[in-house]
């Protein structure tokens, strides 16, 4: 990793918390390469965490896809231009905020993200999502907005954060305001329970 010396002083806070988190084991990193090991990192995870109850928090930042060719469905060799146009169908993606909720981690805080181009139709979708998966918090975004505005929605609130001008000169990142609002909503959860 190499860095500009002037991002330094940015960068270095953010470098020492995540060494700290990784030295005392408060951060784990898994890496998955495709969409069935994901769901399968996913359900293990959960199960894992669960007996945290209340104290567990999934931070779900964006679907590794809304569809996908499943492996089933994938040519053994090389497509051949000779065959003429290509068309595919591709399958949708599982959604796993369902048994995540409801039979891998039923007591755990969940959050997840909506992301859409039509800012109309982003809190509709958001409070959608919150009534069919139960879980307690979306993050919504517009997507031209993402990386200085979002919507926190919850069953009965909506929070905006946003950055400010001053904020993003500083180089902070909308993240920062997220994940500080979420820690706060988590605690009151755990409180409540």
């Amino acid at each position: 990793v190499a860095a500009a010396p002037a991002a330094l002083p940015a960068l270095l806070p953010a470098l020492r918390e995540y060494q700290r988190a990784t030295e005392e084991g408060a951060l784990l990193a898994i890496e998955f390469t495709g969409l069935v090991e994901y769901l399968a990192l996913l359900r293990a995870a959960a199960r894992a965490l669960a007996p945290l109850g209340s104290s567990a928090m999934f931070y779900l930042a964006a679907a590794v896809s809304d569809f996908y060719i499943p492996v089933s469905e994938m040519p053994e060799h090389k497509i051949q231009s000779s065959e003429g146009p290509l068309q595919i169908t591709m399958k949708m993606v599982p959604k796993m905020l369902s048994p995540l909720v409801r039979d891998w981690a039923p007591e755990a805080f969940v959050i997840s993200f909506k992301l859409e181009t039509d800012a109309q139709i982003l809190l509709d979708k958001s409070r959608q999502a919150l009534e069919k998966y139960r879980h307690q918090v979306v993050v919504a975004n517009v997507l031209e907005s993402r990386r200085t505005s979002v919507i926190i929605v919850t069953r009965d609130s909506q929070t905006p954060l946003s950055l400010s001008d001053e904020e993003i000169a500083q180089g902070m990142e909308i993240e920062e305001k997220i994940v500080s609002y979420l820690q706060g909503q988590h605690m009151a959860f755990i409180e409540r329970k």
